[in-house]
């Protein structure tokens, strides 16, 4: 492939002009010293275009589905850029929701859970994931609590009935107590629920 490109495109042939009179005056050199960079990038581009063509030619290079994946990812990014501007987002069940919602709404949930199956004989772990979880449902009810677009959300109500169940037990038996067996089931339940709205 090469040698047949090769052979229609060689650079010119020079002349030595500078030769003493004794010599022939028309001798071509036998090797070229002075050629004109174009020449030779022009060369390039053709042998590396040629071989793209005669590649996809010869070998059958599916050119046709290099275009349709090139308009794939150009569909991706621009639905990727509509999501990053678009304040809402489908849920699991379909719904469509505040973006703002599901994120702290999410993480309420996983931080949550989180606490609730870290092992209360190590304190600091314990203290680390019951302080992520305090603030999340800080921030989830400082957002989110009586808001008309999510209060009849069936995540949101039944994150709320976990967090009440858990500030019950707390405001009950104090907040160094550990929590009993039942609570944390019925919190979890609750959590497993959201999640499936979510």
């Amino acid at each position: 492939m090469t040698t047949f490109l090769s052979s229609k495109i060689r650079p010119p042939l020079i002349f030595n002009s500078i030769t003493p009179e004794k010599e022939n005056k028309h001798k071509p050199l036998s090797t070229c010293h002075i050629v004109c960079k174009d020449t030779w990038s022009n060369r390039r581009h053709v042998l590396a275009s040629g071989g793209v063509s005669i590649l996809a030619f010869n070998y059958g290079l599916p050119l046709a589905w290099a275009e349709n994946e090139q308009e794939e990812k150009d569909e991706s990014l621009v639905g990727a850029f509509k999501s990053l501007f678009d304040p809402n987002e489908k849920t699991k069940s379909g719904k469509v929701l505040p973006k703002a919602y599901l994120n702290s709404a999410r993480e309420v949930v996983k931080t949550l859970r989180e606490s609730l199956n870290e092992d209360p004989n190590d304190m600091a772990k314990f203290r680390r994931t019951a302080d992520a979880a305090k603030e999340s449902i800080r921030e989830y009810l400082g957002s989110w609590r009586g808001e008309k677009t999510v209060i009849n959300e069936e995540s949101y109500v039944v994150i709320v009935k976990a967090i009440r169940a858990l500030a019950s037990f707390y405001s009950k038996a104090g907040p160094s107590a550990p929590l009993p067996e039942a609570v944390k089931s019925e919190i979890m339940s609750n959590l497993d629920t959201a999640d499936k709205f979510l």
